[in-house]
């Protein structure tokens, strides 16, 4: 997970709640969710970690994202560089290859974000 994010839920979850429905969210705090959320606000994106989710082996080559989005290499590199940057994708070295994975763990902080409280029973 990333660490913005892991400190916002840290921090948000002591109140046993969602962060966004369980309270009023501090400006800094929203300000970092925000910024994940902002990484997924393009479709490219978005497209992006769906196709290195569904790799085999959970992990793709930037040389194998650029023909599927129809984009070149350079702008999906500068969309990669914005999920990485989000805490969305891990990003490893190998050569003059970059490869990325989807950060699971994020995501699933990311989704806990979102779950409304549940209903006070009356």
């Amino acid at each position: 997970m990333s660490t913005e994010l892991s400190l916002l839920m840290d921090a948000a979850l002591d109140a046993c709640c969602s962060p966004v429905t369980g309270g009023v969210l501090d400006a800094e705090a929203a300000e970092r969710l925000a910024h994940i959320f902002k990484a997924l606000g393009d479709p490219t994106r978005v497209r992006l970690l769906s196709l290195i989710a569904a790799q085999s082996g959970g992990e793709a080559c930037i040389c194998d994202l650029t023909e599927p989005v129809g984009l070149s290499q350079p702008t999906v590199s500068h969309h990669m560089k914005l999920l990485a940057d989000a805490g969305l994708v891990v990003r490893e070295q190998r050569g003059r290859w970059a490869f990325y994975r989807v950060a699971d763990d994020t995501l699933a902080a990311l989704s806990q974000a979102l779950v409304p409280p549940a209903p006070v029973a009356r």
